[in-house]
């Protein structure tokens, strides 16, 4: 028996209308990405649909509000958070050399593969939404409370693989009444985002293990912190870098080395036009 087409399932669940369909099968023709998240970009569907979708297509189980459960610290500890975030994974529990992972894709293979080989267990895959497992990360994974945003000191996370430049745009963010965090890269970053909730980030382009525009994107697809402006450095100083940069949806561009008094001024701006403050 063959299996059935997502969008046969959508339809059938009366998700969506076969014009819906349409329209996403002709838009996939222009662009690479799967059906479910054409449909998405299209606003037909929720992300919980499709996980109910892939759930039916593919025999997965589904699970959701697994955030309210507890875990234990062994569990947690088979998948950094940085990696949970980055690939949008959370493990659920390990039972009979069996480890049941909620997976925002589970289809993603090469993934499980290298899981398996990594722990020596077989991996089960259970779809989950992005919101899910994001709040499964928080939760379990940053126990620390963020506070509200008015509620605290305004503050600015910099991240860059030079311990010189950490060190010298603290002094200057500092100095001028910022609390200030501090991250050697993007997984880094990512997670002190998370954790911390700051009002501006500032990030290095080039860095080792997760780079600024791998962290930037992360960003932007946890609703939590993706609002958050993110100012890029870069030590390309050309216009063109600016541009692509700029086009990314970066919030600003400062050019490398650092000038600390156009830190300061890009930090204010972006305070003043994200927050209405300075």
């Amino acid at each position: 028996m063959s299996r059935k087409k997502m969008g046969e399932i959508l339809i059938e669940k009366k998700v969506i209308t076969q014009k819906n369909l349409d329209q996403a099968l002709q838009n996939q023709r222009n662009i690479n990405k799967p059906i479910g998240q054409i449909l998405e970009d299209m606003d037909a569907v929720l992300a919980e649909d499709i996980a109910m979708a892939l759930s039916l297509q593919f025999g997965f189980p589904y699970v959701r509000k697994f955030s309210h459960f507890n875990f234990s610290q062994d569990i947690l500890s088979k998948i950094g958070a940085e990696t949970a975030l980055a690939k949008l994974i959370f493990p659920l529990k390990i039972e009979n050399k069996i480890l049941y992972l909620a997976m925002s894709n589970p289809l993603d293979m090469a993934l499980q593969s290298d899981l398996s080989f990594m722990f020596s267990l077989k991996i089960s895959p259970c779809v989950a939404t992005p919101t899910e497992i994001k709040a499964a990360v928080k939760k379990h994974y940053f126990s620390e409370k963020t506070a509200k945003i008015d509620d605290r000191p305004w503050s600015v996370l910099v991240v860059d693989a030079h311990e010189i430049f950490l060190l010298a745009a603290e002094s200057t963010l500092t100095k001028a009444g910022y609390e200030v965090y501090k991250a050697s890269n993007g997984a880094e970053g990512l997670k002190a985002a998370i954790q911390y909730n700051p009002h501006v980030i500032i990030t290095d382009i080039v860095m080792p293990r997760m780079d600024g525009i791998e962290m930037f994107s992360s960003l932007r697809l946890n609703p939590e912190v993706a609002k958050i402006p993110v100012i890029a450095l870069s030590a390309k100083t050309s216009a063109e870098e600016e541009y692509r940069l700029l086009e990314m949806g970066f919030f600003d561009f400062i050019a490398k080395p650092l000038n600390p008094t156009r830190l300061l001024a890009r930090v204010r701006i972006a305070m003043r036009q994200q927050h209405r403050r300075a």
